[in-house]
Parts: C-alpha cells; sequence; structure tokens
C-alpha cells in the first residue's frame, strides 16, 4: 500500500521538473550552436553543387543588353545578382557590383526580381550598370526556382553551370573580399 501512495507523489515531482528539464535541454543545444563558431545568420543553400536552374528570362528593355539565359553560363563563371529597385539594400550594395564587374574573369548577370521596368532602368542609369545580361522577373518565378528569399542574392555559377556559391543580403566590401572572390577563385581554378 506504500508504493501505491509514493507512486502519485513521484509522478508529481517528475511533472514539476519537466519545464526545468525541457528548458536545461533547449539551453544546452543553444550553448552548443552559439560555442561552434558558425555563421547563424548564413542561410545554406539546397542548390550549392546542382545546376543552375534553368532560367531564360526577357531582357531588361531599353539595356541593349539579353536577358537572362542559363545556357550562357556553360564554360564561364558567371555571378548572378537578384536585385530590385524597390530593395534599399540593392542600392547599399551597388558601389561593391560595380567594383566587380571590372573583373574581366568572369560575367555578371541580373535577375531583376519583382520590379517595373522604367523603375529598374532609372536605377541602373543613376547608380551605373554593372551587368552584362539582365533578365526580367516581374512575377518572381524564376527567383523561386533560385531558392531566393529576398533581394539581394548573389549566386557564383562555375563552368560546370553548377551553383558553387551563394550570397544572402546586400554585399559589402569586406563580404566581398573575404567569402565571394575567394569562392570566385575557388570556381575559377575548376576545369
Amino acid at each position: 500500500m506504500s508504493t501505491q501512495t509514493g507512486t502519485p507523489a513521484r509522478g508529481r515531482r517528475l511533472i514539476v521538473l519537466l519545464p526545468l528539464l525541457i528548458f536545461l535541454v533547449l539551453a544546452g543545444l543553444f550553448l552548443v550552436q552559439l560555442l561552434s563558431g558558425r555563421d547563424v545568420s548564413e542561410v545554406p543553400s539546397a542548390l550549392i553543387g546542382l545546376p543552375a536552374p534553368q532560367t531564360n528570362l526577357p531582357a531588361l528593355e531599353g539595356t541593349n543588353l539579353p536577358g537572362l539565359d542559363s545556357r550562357q553560363f556553360a564554360g564561364k563563371v558567371t555571378l548572378v545578382n537578384v536585385f530590385a529597385s524597390w530593395c534599399a539594400p540593392c542600392r547599399e550594395e551597388h558601389p561593391v557590383l560595380l567594383a566587380l564587374s571590372q573583373d574581366k574573369r568572369f560575367v555578371m548577370a541580373a535577375l531583376n526580381y519583382k520590379d517595373q521596368p522604367e523603375n529598374a532602368r532609372r536605377f541602373l542609369g543613376d547608380l551605373g550598370n554593372p551587368y552584362q545580361a539582365i533578365g526580367v522577373d516581374e512575377a518572381g518565378r524564376a527567383a523561386i526556382d533560385w531558392g531566393v528569399y529576398g533581394v539581394p542574392e548573389t549566386f557564383v555559377v562555375g563552368k560546370d553551370g553548377k551553383i558553387a556559391y551563394k550570397h544572402v543580403g546586400p554585399l559589402t566590401a569586406d563580404s566581398a573580399e573575404t567569402l565571394l572572390l575567394p569562392e570566385i577563385k575557388k570556381a575559377l581554378a575548376k576545369p
């Protein structure tokens, strides 16, 4: 009989301790993540190492540049930047893109995301055009295929047509130097 009265009391103690145990487990997981050194702001891409999505977007009228066609990636390293004129961080990163466009070892292409053509032309007219091809994605469907979370995003596509790297957010001079350019160099070194 004493064992029956002790069982409910033990069960109540476990129920009282359960929230504490859950908290300790979660705190341990967060601590492990924090101490891992991994950049928690980095958003991994499921497309890394896979062929770039088949894309054939019309050109931005009035730029005298071709649209974005993934068949053009073959045999060369291509930087694909997703931008929009309404995107404030795109404006911030634009000087970095202009500087990168001086490097002729790779091609710079753009996916103009859910933008009005006249606004995109004005954006590039005011800030300069670093791109050699600009595809218009008015509905945002191609961006979905590319796994775009938001603008700006930048992809490195290798000579083999596979996505080698993805940068989420605006490029800065520092991130271009320490993150993007090393990935471009790796892609250039591959046969």
